[in-house]
């Protein structure tokens, strides 16, 4: 049941990381059409094809190993950008949106007097200039309600007349009258927005214009307001289709234009990202020195030289040039032992004995001595054991050997992986590896999980020599590895036990390194 849920939990995340990536590289970058079909096309197909490579690479299927893990891979880093780019380009879209914002407000924005004028009527100075007042035509205090609008009445008001400053009253007011017919009356109204006390109401001049107001926005008077009214409702069309709300296409661009530049800049960083890694993890291991002091080595003993190499992960992608590689390696150390600390295959004895036979040419003075990994128990560990010793490798399963010299000795232990609880060879006992030994010695031991160091300080090891970390094999996939590990790569110390953690000389899943090269350690043993 629980492999079960672990598989729909991984299935629904590889579904969904390439959801993310249709989006952010083929329906965020293009328009509706071919290509965005294409591109849903070719997502689909990719994520089908991570479950297809781990599960074909285990059962046979080995054609689809090349293309399955190297996607893997650039799809890691396709997430990877992706998401650091996320706050930039949030942070490009609202600055772009707040550029855009004062255009599309100017395209939009009138003033107040161009459609409703303000409180009161207005007259003007000899600047020409309009000025409110608190009166109305007949000098009165203003205080009748505005009239409303008509409801489709999109005509400019008319200017007032510079000059004009009569008061409004007896000849004078129905002069004013005479000349505001039809629609120019409105627009007289309109800007004089008289307000209804009963005296004003009474007023002839007031009720000529509320009557002529009122026929003028029933129906425009006049051939020359017929199509004034035309020109008006064109222009307040044509600026309302200019709004950015209503015409996007402006905004549409900006945006279609950022996230091409970011589908390209990640394709371009993973793709290179990628090669980096691809061509690291296929070269030849490098070889690291590091010296470790042990508190109880005998003189004699000063400068033994252990090379270490862990998770060769022999499989589809890594054959028997990939062991020569190594071995080639060791070989140029001068090692006075070799210690393979687990995960040398993938895979049965059938389908990689043959890949695993240059491991017979490790040259070193006392031997060449294995552990177990987590992976020899998916691909058979006895048959593998066997196929070791007949390599004239020393096995250690839960055992120690002593390693003597010149001048003195230490203990060589070595204990089975975690990965084994339960399975014919059993899981580790360090306690058990370690009974009846002589503790004034320093005892070495080789574990494949660095997460074993602390049953190994409970014990009073001196040093642990483990892998299968990979150094994280692909940052910062490191940071996750650590969440698992007490160490990822390199020398920590718990109490009075020492812990070196080597990278692996292989790699597991796609052919990618990247911060994290192949590694052979030479340790150094060194007395106080």
């Amino acid at each position: 049941m629980g492999i079960i849920l672990l598989a729909v939990v991984a299935l629904a995340l590889i579904g969904l990381i390439h959801f993310y990536l249709w989006k952010r590289l083929v329906r965020d970058a293009t328009r509706p059409g071919r290509w965005r079909r294409i591109g849903a096309i070719v997502a689909v197909v990719l994520g089908l094809l991570v479950p297809a490579t781990l599960i074909g690479t285990r059962t046979g299927l080995t054609v689809l190993a090349w293309p399955g893990y190297l996607w893997i891979a650039l799809m890691f880093y396709l997430l990877v950008v992706l998401l650091l780019l996320e706050i930039p380009m949030l942070v490009t879209r609202i600055v772009l949106r707040r550029r855009a914002a004062p255009l599309g407000q100017r395209a939009d924005e009138r003033p107040a007097s161009a459609e409703w004028p303000a409180t009161g009527p207005q007259s003007t100075e000899m600047t020409g200039q309009p000025v409110e007042t608190d009166q109305d035509a007949t000098g009165r205090p203003n205080t009748r309600q505005p009239i409303e609008p008509a409801q489709h009445d999109t005509r400019r008001p008319i200017e007032p007349a510079q000059h004009d400053t009569r008061q409004a009253t007896g000849t004078a007011a129905q002069h004013d009258t005479g000349q505001a017919t039809g629609t120019a009356a409105q627009r007289d109204t309109s800007q004089r927005q008289p307000t209804g006390t009963a005296e004003h109401e009474n007023s002839p001049v007031t009720e000529t214009r509320w009557r002529e107001v009122t026929a003028d926005q029933n129906e425009p008077q006049t051939q020359h307001d017929l199509a004034e009214a035309a020109s008006q409702t064109a222009s307040r069309t044509a600026t309302d289709d200019a709004r950015p709300a209503e015409a996007p296409r402006p905004g549409i661009e900006r945006r279609l234009l950022l996230a091409r530049g970011a589908a390209i800049f990640a394709g371009l960083t993973a793709t290179g990202i990628t090669a980096y890694g691809a061509r690291t993890a296929l070269g030849a291991p490098q070889l690291d020195r590091v010296q470790i002091t042990l508190a109880k080595l005998p003189r004699g003993m000063d400068g033994f030289r252990i090379a270490t190499v862990s998770d060769i992960h022999l499989g589809p992608l890594a054959g028997r040039a990939h062991t020569e590689r190594i071995v080639a390696v060791i070989n140029r150390t001068n090692a006075d032992l070799v210690a393979v600390v687990g995960d040398l295959v993938d895979g049965s004895v059938k389908e990689l004995g043959p890949a695993a036979a240059p491991l017979r040419g490790m040259q070193s003075r006392h031997g060449s001595f294995f552990v177990t990994g987590n992976h020899e128990y998916y691909s058979g560990a006895e048959e593998w054991l066997a196929e070791v010793e007949s390599l004239g490798i020393r096995t250690l399963r839960n055992e120690r050997e002593l390693i003597t010299g010149t001048g003195g000795a230490f203990d060589l232990a070595g204990v089975n992986d975690v990965a084994g609880a339960g399975t014919s060879t059993g899981g580790p006992d360090i306690p058990g590896a370690l009974r009846g030994r002589d503790e004034t010695i320093p005892v070495v031991l080789l574990a494949h999980q660095p997460v074993q160091v602390h049953d190994a300080a409970a014990q009073h090891v001196d040093l642990q020599l483990s892998g299968h970390t990979h150094g994280g094999q692909m940052a910062p996939f490191n940071l996750l590895v650590k969440l698992d590990q007490p160490v990822v790569r390199g020398y920590a110390r718990f109490g009075d036990t020492q812990l070196y953690v080597t990278n692996g000389a292989g790699f597991w899943g796609p052919p990618v390194r990247v911060g994290a090269p192949p590694q052979v350690t030479l340790v150094e043993l060194r007395s106080p």
